[in-house]
């Protein structure tokens, strides 16, 4: 009898030691240490993302001139209207194997290992070559960021602006689940040589003065699992526990 009570004493000791829920400590962003009341940051670790081969650059030259400046858009005209990402793509300049793109007139410009602005400056002077008082604008095409894991709506997003946080990248996500390891979240990003991996710790305040607070153009972000995820509860199961504790003193009520 001893032995059969003691069983079930087990079942249920074992049902309240996996029926865990997620400490809402290990869901909070941007937890401060207890000795500091810090509330300004600053990020001097701005990386500016460098063109390489592969990529695309959206360049429209806007001018008073509209007959002889629409011959450098591609097709657009002044007006630039593009309203699909077939669009963009197609009426793009691609960096070629070897670094450069090549325009109409012009012919080809390096623009290998530049960042957006030093690109946008050189082209701005081959094309005051042909015409005067122009803008020229730049921008990156094939801006890509991929999240998987543990977010609502993992895959890949198109950026369309020039600098993106972490948390804005999870909030075009949906947030991460109640299950995701916030305190070491997985970053690859490409290098010349091929990519590296960081972790994060999006738990504490410090990584709004860290090098990863920005997200660069290809990042991955895989937001991993907590241990033990299947056995984990969003809420803790006080009915399944109850009712246990229920069917265990009904079982042992029938045994004596």
């Amino acid at each position: 009898m001893n032995n059969n009570f003691r069983a079930l004493v087990a079942i249920v000791m074992g049902i309240l030691l996996f029926s865990s829920c997620v400490p809402m400590k290990k869901q909070i962003y941007l937890q401060t240490s207890e000795d500091t009341a810090k509330t300004e940051y600053l990020n001097e670790k701005l990386l500016e993302y460098k063109l390489r081969p592969g990529n695309n650059l959206y360049i429209q030259v806007i001018s008073l001139q509209d007959d002889v400046s629409s011959y450098f858009n591609m097709g657009l005209g002044t007006s630039g209207n593009i309203y699909y990402d077939a669009a963009i793509y197609l009426t793009s300049y691609s960096v070629n194997d070897s670094g450069f793109i090549e325009m109409p007139f012009i012919g080809k410009i390096y623009v290998d290992d530049l960042t957006i602005e030093e690109a946008k400056g050189k082209i701005q002077k081959q094309i005051d070559i042909y015409l005067k008082k122009t803008m020229v604008v730049v921008k990156l095409v094939n801006y890509n960021v991929s999240i998987v894991g543990e977010v609502k709506r993992p895959g890949q997003y198109k950026i369309y602006q020039d600098r993106l946080n972490i948390y804005e990248v999870l909030a075009m996500a949906g947030d991460m689940t109640t299950f995701a390891k916030r305190e070491d979240v997985v970053l690859v990003r490409k290098t010349e040589k091929g990519s590296k991996v960081h972790h994060i710790n999006l738990l504490e305040d410090v990584v709004l003065e860290s090098e990863f607070f920005y997200i660069m153009p290809d990042d991955i972000i895989y937001i991993q699992p907590v241990k033990g995820k299947n056995f984990a509860f969003v809420q803790f199961p006080y009915t399944l526990v109850i009712s246990s504790i229920s069917l265990t003193i009904a079982l042992f009520a029938l045994l004596k």
